[in-house]
């Protein structure tokens, strides 16, 4: 178990996708998301793998939520700024977990 200072440390916000492509590079099928976190993060860029469930022009619009402190990684000739956040179903396989509402992008998940 983790106490709950260490849950505090972990830093999520709310961003709405700009744009998505599909990564040439990943040996598992991604997709190279920029993801507007307003003013009080920026853009940023993830390397994620939504593709079963989701089609690029399914994503631009989407809000999404997203851990913002973990150090970027490098993954398939991407530096991936973010972690985006999914329910992984044995069934749908990655479910993006988005706010009920819209919400202004930078928005505290807490």
């Amino acid at each position: 178990m983790i106490e709950f200072a260490d849950f505090e440390r972990v830093e999520m916000a709310t961003g709405t996708i700009v744009e998505a492509k599909p990564n040439a590079k990943a040996r598992v099928p991604a997709y190279i998301l920029r993801i507007d976190f307003g003013a009080s993060w920026g853009e940023k860029l993830s390397s994620a793998q939504l593709t079963a469930n989701y089609a690029p022009d399914d994503l631009v619009g989407r809000q999404i939520v997203a851990v913002m402190n973990f150090p970027p990684r490098r993954i398939a000739g991407v530096k991936s700024e973010v972690l985006v956040l999914g329910a992984v179903s044995d069934e749908h396989g990655v479910v993006l977990l988005r706010p009920d509402f819209a919400v202004e992008n930078g928005a505290n998940i807490g």
